[in-house]
């Protein structure tokens, strides 16, 4: 029999709406003030309420931007960053799912050294070999581009190590059985491991999603051409503008526009995204 009480009842809805109210609050601060005009902030105060220059602020950054502070149409910067976002998650997946059924499924010398070199990058983010890295992508010639964006970003050690967790877990029986039929190696990849992969590479997919999206320093560092600018980056450079305030029912709207991506891949992708990430079994 399950004791009801009232009072815990209460207590944590409480605790969860709070929660929600203050996680929500800056976002809501966020839309309100990209909807109101510039001088709605030169008193110091903030709105609470809408306002009623919303359709013009989102229409001006996405179609023509403002040059004051060096941001060129919102519309251009997102698709670069969906490029950018699209080729990190995809590229990461690949590599690390085909690294992993390599650790797993071929015997070869220092196979075990090899995984644990791989997962050591870990400890190797891009901001600790940003230097490095970025005077291999100037040598290459591969600033201002979207291979320079991307692929620095690639590798990954941790969707490595995931994926290495899930093919552990798949029977050896289906590998012995799929070689008697004459399944070959690449097959038995194609055919049987991808499939059965298939939610654990959705739920990576949002996850290395909105880290390609939210992509900053990097970004920032190696583009000087507005044609290759990103979103979150330029948030930045229309936030820090020389001998004049900062536009914030734009910089606002520019923010709003940037969530808009990551939010909907999150909805859309949510069944598949907490399935990959509680299935343990196959």
């Amino acid at each position: 029999m399950v004791e009801r009480r009232p009072f815990l009842t209460f207590l944590s809805h409480a605790v969860l709406i709070m929660g929600i109210l203050i996680v929500s609050l800056p976002v809501w601060l966020a839309l309100v003030a990209s909807t109101h005009g510039e001088t709605a902030f030169t008193g110091g105060t903030i709105p609470m309420l809408p306002g009623g220059e919303g359709w013009r602020n989102y229409s001006t950054m996405l179609g023509k931007g403002i040059s004051t502070s060096g941001a060129p149409p919102l519309a251009a910067m997102m698709l670069n960053s969906l490029i950018m976002a699209l080729g990190i998650a995809f590229g990461k997946i690949a590599i690390s799912i085909l690294s992993a059924f390599a650790i797993v499924y071929f015997r070869f010398p220092l196979r075990q050294l090899a995984f644990w070199t791989i997962f050591i990058t870990l400890m190797l983010p891009v901001e600790v070999r940003i230097l490095p890295t970025f005077k291999v992508v100037a040598d290459l010639g591969l600033l201002n581009s979207y291979a320079g964006l991307t692929i620095p970003l690639i590798a990954s050690a941790t969707a490595t190590f995931l994926f290495r967790q899930v093919f552990m877990t798949i029977p050896n029986e289906l590998m012995e059985a799929a070689r008697m039929d004459g399944a070959g190696p690449w097959r038995f990849f194609k055919d049987i491991l991808v499939p059965l992969s298939r939610t654990n590479m959705a739920a990576l997919f949002v996850i290395l999603f909105i880290y390609g999206w939210n992509q900053y320093i990097w970004p920032l560092l190696i583009t000087t051409d507005a044609r290759f600018y990103t979103i979150v980056a330029a948030i930045k450079r229309m936030a820090d503008v020389a001998d004049a305030l900062p536009q914030w029912n734009f910089v606002m709207a520019a923010v709003i526009l940037a969530m808009v991506p990551p939010v909907v891949v999150v909805i859309g992708m949510q069944r598949l995204f907490v399935k990959g990430l509680i299935e343990t079994e196959k």
